[in-house]
């Protein structure tokens, strides 16, 4: 009507719109979320082994590595089918055959947590049960002519024969509406709502939106609208908080060498701080005071 004014959203709202961005690793959220409920993880065994009927969700068990120290091995989804076979599943956007590498090292991890949970005996003369291992990865970057199994020999070794040879499996999706190509289809409406809309909230809710229209993870998206946001969102807070980290570092580093030439006793603590972005003068000659005090 005319006079009326637009109504403002509160300010606690439009702080959490300016606060909040799209993480980096959004896509992998919603991955691990999604294959840790059982009922996916299922979906995704049958979509796997179509032909096996009987096997039920009892007999999934999830020993996927995970590793909350920085640099630390872990993985993206691992889970053994009783004690028969090992899957481990990764998922990848941009293309490398370093994939093979880090899935031989989480395949001799697993092994070897496999085998303390059992207390197998590697060192007697009965030979031990191992269960039979299928390697995957999840591609969902463009396929173009990219092939359907790569191999350590053939990658690294020349396609020469070697003492250890190791084959990944390689999805596209595509085929029917399995859950496999759900998230694949998934990762591409996310991705082209990212170019339109930035790594905003914007992005995600669209994502979401598209998806269940489309019938694609419609279920998962639905029942879990809320926590998929939540998952796939950060604050900027969690960005500052990062920088600052790495610029203690720097500084700290820095510091150090500045403590090392004032030993030296070759510049002034002006000609120090030149040498240092992080440091000032003041900086320089409190870490002097604090040499000759420990003289």
């Amino acid at each position: 009507m005319q006079g009326e004014t637009l109504q403002e959203e509160p300010e606690e709202k439009t702080a959490e719109k300016k606060e909040a961005f799209a993480k980096y690793t959004a896509k992998d959220s919603v991955f691990s979320t999604l294959f840790r409920d059982k009922k996916y993880l299922m979906q995704l065994y049958r979509a796997l082994h179509p032909e096996d009927a009987e096997t039920t969700e009892d007999a999934l068990t999830d020993i996927t590595i995970r590793n909350v120290l920085t640099n630390g091995l872990y993985n993206d989804l691992a889970f053994r089918v009783g004690d028969k076979i090992m899957f481990l599943v990764e998922h990848q956007s941009s293309w490398t055959m370093n994939i093979i590498i880090r899935v031989l090292m989480y395949l001799a991890q697993i092994y070897h947590d496999y085998f303390e949970e059992q207390d197998a005996d590697l060192y007697g003369s009965k030979k031990v049960h191992v269960p039979e291992p299928e390697l995957y990865m999840i591609f969902t970057g463009e396929r173009t002519d990219r092939p359907e199994t790569i191999s350590l020999s053939k990658e690294f070794f020349g396609g020469k024969e070697c003492a250890i040879e190791v084959k990944v499996k390689v999805l596209y999706g595509g085929k029917g509406n399995d859950i496999i190509s759900q998230y694949v289809n998934f990762t591409k409406v996310y991705n082209e709502q990212v170019k339109q809309n930035g790594r905003s909230r914007e992005a995600v809710t669209e994502t979401i939106r598209i998806c269940k229209d489309r019938d694609v993870l419609r279920e998962f998206l639905a029942g879990r609208e809320k926590e998929v946001i939540s998952i796939m969102m950060a604050l900027f807070d969690e960005e500052k908080i990062m920088r600052t980290h790495v610029a203690s570092e720097k500084k700290e580093t820095a510091r150090k060498a500045a403590e090392k030439m004032l030993k030296l006793g070759k510049l002034s603590a002006e000609e120090i701080a030149g040498c240092f972005t992080e440091l000032s003068v003041e900086d320089i000659q409190e870490i002097e005071k604090g040499l000759f005090q420990t003289i």
